[in-house]
């Protein structure tokens, strides 16, 4: 929480500050417009405006990504006017949502509270959409650290250590290296706060669909501390996995009667909350490791669904470490992984992509008929968007939309030459074929090759 202020002054309370700043933000779709209004909060709140000051901070309330509530149904209220607006008493609330002081019938019963006390205007307009992380205002994190960027209100980015392929790095495969399978799931990060456990997605959405996941991370929190000296606070990095990928992301985004039971979290680095939030840990890998390897035997014995990736370091400086790697690769294909993971041992966490992480993943190509065009939108619009494309492989039958791998001149010349290029092969190239929920078969990630024949039908 930013301490630029006493959030408890009484000031703050009575202020109609969604008729002064939302109002005026929802005005006009115009980012340069949004922007400005940012900026004149922006000024006026270093001037001394409460009423500009409680608008940065409610917009600081919604943004953070680290700020979880976890409440779905927040009343609007009609026709109320003339309240205390007591917004010291909202942020104490939001405070509690946060550290789970505040829950279940108590955290809806104080809501509906607070709900009667305020102008239904500003409750509506302002306060009910901080609940909801959401001003439906038409701005973003992005929007507001382009004006806030180095004020106190700046809304912390949430970012996450990204792999780079290593086709593109084979300078880099030289050296002690930690390979590990790449597994077909969801990536997640759990953050730990005191007796809070949150689970995001690498951008830094919440994900509530996996509470036995959170559950098992609070009650198992102890087993991670030795040697990480945060605290308490830290943030896990790892992958959840489910039966099948498809199955898999059917639930992570339902929005109720979500079916994740058998699923697992496994875990591949660990980071201290601090170091994480400002996108940088200098502890090496294989630190990191000696730390989750340390769990990794009191989490087989406390719970099912949460477990330390396994792995193999290798020296890619020898002929007999590039060996090893390439039959781990193969073994890892066989059994159904993705690929592997290639990892420096002696690199810090950093939150971006980065060839301290390096994946390798086979690809595969199928050969495929054109059976008829989608116009694209946008930028698009008025020439070829994908084609849409089927045939068979090994018996299954696959159709799929192919939207990537073309160029502006393709998307032209595709499109006004769509009668005649019905029926022509190509040669799609994806990570994988998958099953749709239906039974049918498509593939991920397709990308357009090349033609295979100058006629339909035709493959050379």
């Amino acid at each position: 929480m930013t301490q630029a202020r006493d959030w408890h002054n009484d000031e703050f309370n009575g202020l109609k500050v969604a008729a002064d700043w939302i109002q005026d933000l929802e005005g006009s779709d115009s980012r340069l417009h949004k922007e400005a209004v940012i900026e004149k909060a922006l000024v006026a709140a270093r001037l001394g405006s409460a009423g500009a000051q409680c608008f940065l901070y409610n917009c600081y309330l919604t943004y953070n990504p680290y700020f979880v509530y976890g409440v779905k149904k927040v009343p609007e209220t009609q026709g109320l006017t003339g309240k205390d607006n007591p917004w010291t008493e909202f942020w104490a609330l939001t405070e509690g949502l946060r550290t789970r002081s505040i829950t279940g019938n108590k955290a809806r019963d104080r809501i509906d509270e607070l709900a009667g006390r305020f102008d239904s205007d500003e409750w509506n307009g302002l306060a009910r959409r901080v609940l909801i992380k959401d001003l439906r205002c038409g701005i973003s994190e992005k929007t507001l650290n382009k004006v806030l960027g180095n004020s106190e209100w700046k809304i912390p980015v949430f970012t996450c250590q990204l792999a780079q392929d290593s086709g593109d790095h084979p300078a880099k495969m030289k050296g002690r290296k930690r390979i590990e399978c790449k597994l077909d799931g969801v990536r997640v990060l759990a953050v730990v706060s005191g007796s809070t456990v949150n689970l995001y997605s690498r951008n830094g959405k919440p994900f509530d669909n996996f509470p036995q996941i959170a559950e098992a991370i609070e009650d198992c929190r102890a087993v991670f501390r030795h040697g990480l000296n945060s605290g308490g606070r830290f943030v896990l990095d790892g992958e959840i996995v489910g039966e099948s990928f498809q199955k898999l992301m059917r639930q992570a985004h339902r929005k109720s009667d979500a079916q994740t039971d058998g699923m697992v979290y496994h875990i591949f680095d660990i980071i201290p909350l601090e170091d994480f939030e400002r996108g940088f840990w200098n502890a090496q890998q294989h630190k990191r490791l000696d730390i989750l390897n340390r769990a990794m035997e009191p989490l087989q014995e406390q719970t099912d669904c949460l477990r330390i990736m396994p792995g193999l370091e290798v020296d890619l400086d020898t002929g007999e470490g590039h060996d090893i790697m390439d039959r781990f690769a193969q073994d890892a294909v066989t059994a159904g992984y993705e690929g592997i993971m290639i990892k420096s041992v002696d690199a810090p966490y950093e939150c971006k992509r980065t060839s301290f992480w390096m994946k390798w993943k086979p690809t595969i190509t199928v050969d495929l008929e054109i059976v008829g065009f989608e116009q694209g939108t946008g930028r698009n619009e008025k020439r070829l968007g994908a084609i849409i494309c089927e045939g068979d492989d090994n018996g299954r039958n696959i159709r799929v939309n192919v939207g990537s791998g073309l160029s502006d001149s393709d998307r032209d010349d595709f499109w006004t030459a769509r009668d005649d290029l019905l029926g022509r092969l190509v040669e799609i190239q994806a990570d994988a074929v998958t099953q749709n929920q239906d039974g049918s078969y498509s593939l991920r990630f397709p990308r357009f090759v090349r033609f295979r024949g100058f006629e339909p039908g035709e493959k050379i």
